[in-house]
Formats: C-alpha cells, sequence, structure tokens
C-alpha cells in the first residue's frame, strides 16, 4: 500500500500542537458532492459542528482499510461524549465492487454513524485528483480477485468545514483522538 505525502508544507507536527500533518489553508481537499450508503447527496455542509475525517478505501481491502477505520471508530471512544461530534466518511476507490449495501454493512462493522461515499466511476479520477489522492486497480487471478492500491492516510476538517490536518497511516487512535480533541476546543 502507498503512503500519499499530502503536503508541500514542512512535516513538522509538533510546531501547530497536532500529531498528524497540518495543511491548514490548502487548495487540495477542500470538498465534494458524493452519495452515502442510504442514497443521500452529502457535503460538508452536512456535519457542520462535526470533525469530519475523511478515508478514501475500499470494502475488500484486507488490512490498511479495516486498520484506518478501527482506529477511526477506537478515536471517537476515546473522545468519550465529545465522540458524537466526531464524523467518519469511507470513501470507496472500487466502485465496481462497493455497492451501497456492501458499503453500509462495512460501515456498521465499525460504527454505525459513519458513512461511506461514492463517485460515479467515470468522477473518481476527477475526485482523486482533486484529494491528491492515489488508487490503481490491480489485476488478480480472476477478474473478481483484484486489489486497489491507495493512498492510505486520512483527511481531518474542523467544525467548519475547512481542511486541517493529513493523518498518515498507523499513526494511532490517541493521536488521532488528541487532535480531534483539539479541532473540537477551538470551536468551543
Amino acid at each position: 500500500m502507498l503512503l500519499a505525502a499530502c503536503s508541500d508544507k514542512p512535516a513538522d507536527a509538533t510546531a501547530s500542537g497536532f500529531s498528524s500533518i497540518d495543511i491548514t489553508g490548502a487548495d487540495y481537499a477542500t470538498g465534494f458532492s458524493l452519495t452515502d450508503h442510504d442514497g443521500k447527496l452529502r457535503t460538508l455542509a452536512d456535519f457542520q459542528g462535526k470533525v469530519v475525517v475523511v478515508f478514501f478505501g475500499y470494502t475488500q481491502c484486507p488490512d490498511v482499510c479495516p486498520t484506518s477505520m478501527s482506529e477511526l471508530a477506537e478515536a471517537k471512544r476515546l473522545l468519550g461524549a465529545d465522540g458524537e461530534r466526531l464524523q467518519g466518511l469511507f470513501v470507496s476507490v472500487d466502485p465496481e465492487r462497493d455497492t451501497p449495501e456492501v458499503m453500509k454493512a462495512y460501515m456498521a462493522s465499525f460504527d454505525p454513524g459513519f458513512l461511506a461515499l461514492y463517485a460515479a466511476p467515470d468522477a473518481l479520477p476527477a475526485l482523486a485528483k482533486s484529494f491528491r489522492i492515489y488508487y490503481k486497480k490491480v489485476d488478480g487471478k480472476t477478474p473478481t480477485s483484484y486489489t486497489m492500491d491507495h493512498s492510505a492516510g486520512s483527511y481531518v476538517y474542523d467544525t467548519q468545514g475547512r481542511v486541517r490536518l493529513y493523518t498518515r497511516y498507523g499513526s494511532g487512535a490517541q493521536a488521532l483522538a488528541s487532535d480531534v480533541k483539539k479541532l473540537l476546543d477551538e470551536a468551543r
């Protein structure tokens, strides 16, 4: 799996006080208009007042995606009552297999409040470019046994819907919870 460096800024997380890479003011990953697993059109404005974490992946991913979603669910639990102000969003890079039904069941296995989003196959390349994420289908032994190489970090938005952080894969639930808490405290 690939890890994407999503900032032209130095990766000095300590200067900003965040564990994640501070990308405040970035001109990418600034928004979306995607359909959720219930068929509802969603934008960042739908989650005003919440910190939003966006991860791109696919439901048949053997390791990176379930680990990332588990860490996000654990971060929500670590936040206690503030966890209700954290919205997890999973954006599929595998529109061939990730049907709304499959994605809904996948999200429920991590947190029932998390949502899976998808773009039409012809719109996915532009979405990926606007978020500076990488994805590529890797053929398997059969037509349906392929895997997807993809970027493995998450974007974190503040309560006003501004992209603020890029969290690297494997940073851990505690670091993410701490960053989310800082963003929530900024909004108080």
